[in-house]
């Protein structure tokens, strides 16, 4: 039952530098890792190796937060603010996933994209359909990928025909967990799409929800001026965080809050008290006018930040473009404060690998003790002649794509 594939093997074990073995075994019993060194112990000599040559072996890149319901509007309406773009383009296109052939298509296609670009597991938004979310479900399972899915839940400031009543909200959430409680891979979460499309009620039963089946959570938190204001507006002198904190939405499980650009000091406390994991989308940022989150500050408090695509908000589902542009986003964010010093590659790396990963479990290092997730990557014969093989590794996840990856694991199982 022992494997054993041999080439570079590259990882981080934390954020200020990789973690490089040169000419490494990477050795595995069925989906656990159990060595990773540059010399094949002698237990092992009698066994065959797999030598992949000249290669990089890498984890893969963990998604924390894309909405596979957008995934066709990618690259559209993108001179449109936040709360306009809603309205105009996705609410339309999240109606069709009542159709089933309609929601096959696209999350087969959405699924396919992950696994080419790389992206071993992603916590998925899917819509408020009830039947569009089993097929998301089904189709993760069936790829074989790791997944954290949830069925959207909205009960007002949306369209008549993507809101539904809470009862029916928690009546599917129900019925999804039966259908899926054992699943290893692919699992439930709580899924509010935002404070503005609730109310203390919904938020409050959503929260109920997810401490009778100890479910996770994720949603959006602070993401641009205008929704902060609505969400006043709506709520009252609460903050957003702690409006999610009284409902048992904010940490009381493992909870993913997309964006959080604008903590003040009292919800960055807050954030680092729970546990609660923030997601930086890069792309969509930029793309929705939303601003830069300040991810150096954030990790100096304590709280811990990972890295999302937020597909369609985000223009591409490469995990790699969300690591680059968080490194171009910090370097710009010191411009403008220079008091913030940018991100190295290496932790921009980290959040798109091991912080990403940790949410899924024991996944995003190739250490001994973690599951057998990882990327083979083979780049061109002039980069292995000019380059360190941790240079490498930064030009693929700059300038490399989906060609460069030849293998991808989950679990010990190549895809």
């Amino acid at each position: 039952m022992t494997q054993i594939i041999k080439g570079h093997i590259i990882y981080t074990e934390s954020p200020e530098s990789l973690t490089i073995v040169e000419n490494g075994y990477l050795i595995f019993e069925k989906d656990q890792i159990v060595g990773v060194t540059d010399q094949l112990p002698e237990i092992y000599q009698s066994l065959d190796v797999e030598d992949l040559g000249d290669v990089l072996i890498v984890p893969g890149f963990y998604d924390l937060h894309t909405h596979g319901g957008q995934y066709p509007q990618c690259g559209i309406g993108m001179s449109h603010h936040l709360l306009d773009w809603l309205k105009d383009y996705t609410y339309e296109l999240e109606r069709k996933f009542e159709e089933p052939a309609f929601a096959k298509r696209v999350y087969a296609f959405f699924a396919e994209a992950l696994i080419s670009y790389g992206t071993l597991g992603a916590a998925v938004f899917g819509t408020s359909s009830f039947m569009g979310t089993q097929i998301l479900f089904d189709t993760f399972i069936d790829k074989g990928l790791r997944g954290y899915i949830g069925k959207v839940c909205m009960t007002r400031n949306a369209p008549d025909f993507i809101i539904k009543d809470m009862a029916t909200n928690i009546e599917d959430m129900h019925r999804l967990v039966e259908r899926y409680k054992d699943q290893e891979r692919v699992k439930l979460i709580v899924t509010p799409r935002f404070a503005p499309t609730s109310t203390h009620e919904s938020l409050e039963a959503l929260g109920q929800l997810s401490k009778e089946h100890d479910l996770p959570v994720q949603s959006h938190l602070d993401e641009t001026v205008d929704e902060i204001k609505w969400v006043h507006s709506l709520y009252g002198s609460e903050s957003y965080a702690s409006l999610y904190d009284q409902h048992g939405l904010y940490g009381q499980r493992p909870t993913l809050m997309a964006h959080g650009i604008y903590l003040d000091e009292e919800e960055m406390t807050l954030t680092q008290k729970r546990g609660v994991m923030l997601v930086h989308c890069p792309d969509s940022n930029l793309n929705i006018a939303s601003g830069i989150m300040p991810v150096r500050k954030y990790m100096n408090q304590g709280i811990l930040v990972g890295l999302g695509t937020d597909i369609a908000g985000g223009h591409r589902i490469s995990m790699a473009e969300a690591t680059v542009r968080c490194v171009q986003l910090s370097k710009q964010l010191s411009v403008e404060k220079p008091e913030y010093q940018p991100l190295l590659f290496s932790e921009a790396y980290h959040m798109a690998t091991a912080v990403g990963g940790s949410f899924f479990g024991r996944v995003g290092k190739l250490k001994a003790g973690f599951k057998m997730d990882c990327l083979v990557i083979d780049d061109l014969p002039l980069y292995k002649e000019l380059y360190s093989v941790a240079d490498r590794l930064e030009k693929f996840v700059y300038t490399g794509d989906d060609r460069w990856i030849i293998r991808r694991y989950i679990d010990g199982q190549r895809l």
